[in-house]
């Protein structure tokens, strides 16, 4: 059943919002990079990462491990740094994606505004995004791993500082392509064309 078309053009809202959200961060992409400097010195100045840092960071060098071992690729994990064929990086509470979880929830603050959808089918939406964030952000972090591994250092920061956002964007679109087309319910007492 197709949605109403009010409910399309909502729709259609949230895909430009998303969209220009990728224009701002291409234009400002440079200045964000200084910005997310700053940022994150304001933060570690004030140890508000600690329990990050301690605790899920270890847990996700030890999933990117996981992931980058059955490729041949040499990799031993510490708390905080990888040495991957023999290179070192550091890896940081700034490293696991809370820019990717930022953006997310500027889109569901648009998305799940566009119609009257119930309310099992919201909760739903927003754990799967979360998770779906989740997973794009290791998938990112072996990336970036794969990449110090086996190419120039050049290739690895390029995808780690630009091409990161991008992705994020990405799957951005195609989880809300997925949440309108099979996860989002509307309510039955909306008035249905």
């Amino acid at each position: 059943m197709t949605p109403p078309r009010w409910n399309i053009m909502k729709q259609k809202r949230v895909f430009n919002i998303i969209f220009a959200l990728l224009a701002v961060m291409l234009a400002i992409l440079p200045f964000m990079l200084s910005f997310n400097d700053l940022l994150t010195r304001i933060v570690e100045n004030n140890k508000l990462y600690m329990g990050i840092q301690k605790t899920i960071v270890p847990i996700e060098i030890r999933m990117v491990g996981t992931l980058v071992t059955p490729l041949g690729i040499e990799f031993i994990g510490y708390k905080n740094a990888v040495v991957v064929n023999g290179r070192y990086a550091k890896v940081t509470w700034n490293c696991i994606g809370w820019q990717s979880l930022l953006l997310f929830i500027i889109t569901l603050f648009f998305g799940l505004r566009t119609g009257r959808y119930t309310l099992s089918s919201k909760i739903e939406t927003v754990l799967i995004g979360l998770i779906g964030v989740f997973l794009i952000n290791l998938l990112r972090i072996t990336f970036t791993v794969i990449l110090l591994g086996v190419s120039l250092p050049i290739f690895k920061i390029v995808f780690h500082d630009y091409l990161a956002a991008i992705t994020t964007i990405i799957f951005l679109i195609g989880f809300w392509l997925f949440a309108y087309r099979f996860i989002l319910e509307e309510r039955s007492d909306v008035e249905k064309n």
